[in-house]
């Protein structure tokens, strides 16, 4: 089986028993999943009958590596956590925004902007070794360098938006 977060396949040996709850009027089954590590024991209520179903049951919980790691990036790099909200509706916002922020950075990863990608990533967040040249979805990379980019390269708005009269930069202070 392949392990997301070591990147090798494992082997690895699966059995299922039906189990009983006590709070729990349905039936439930076992699920362990046994590598040379620690083994995993997961409870369904997904009838298991057959060895098949035991390891969907496994390869569903194995790709909660993958939700795990873009929480674990909207809390750190887009800074979910810091921001205290309380009231559902400035929470919704708050997710909503940063879904948008997160799809934005995962779009700059289609394959028609490599070259795009490949110029922000060599001009803002230079990296040498071979773990970054070899990452598939360097996401902290390229949020980071688009940080940088937009910090020196900020915009200048002209127009009628934006005319030199009503801009406090643009005026002499003497």
């Amino acid at each position: 089986m392949w392990d997301e977060k070591t990147h090798e396949y494992r082997k690895m040996g699966v059995l299922a028993l039906p189990v009983r709850h006590a709070e729990y009027a349905g039936p439930l089954w076992l699920v362990v999943g046994r590598t040379g590590k620690e083994p995993w024991y997961l409870i369904t209520n997904q009838r298991i009958e057959t060895e098949e179903q035991a390891w969907e049951i496994i390869s569903i919980y194995a790709m909660r590596w993958r939700i795990e790691m873009s929480f674990r990036y909207g809390k750190s790099e887009l800074a979910m956590e810091s921001v205290r909200v309380k009231d559902w509706e400035v929470r919704e916002k708050l997710l909503l925004l940063v879904t948008l922020a997160y799809s934005y950075l995962l779009s700059l990863l289609d394959p028609g902007l490599e070259l795009m990608k490949e110029w922000l990533l060599r001009e803002y967040c230079h990296r040498t070794g071979k773990r970054c040249r070899k990452a598939s979805a360097p996401l902290y990379r390229i949020r980071w360098a688009l940080s940088r980019c937009w910090s020196e390269r900020r915009p200048v708005f002209t127009g009628a938006l934006f005319s030199p009269e009503s801009n406090p930069r643009s005026q002499n202070s003497g």
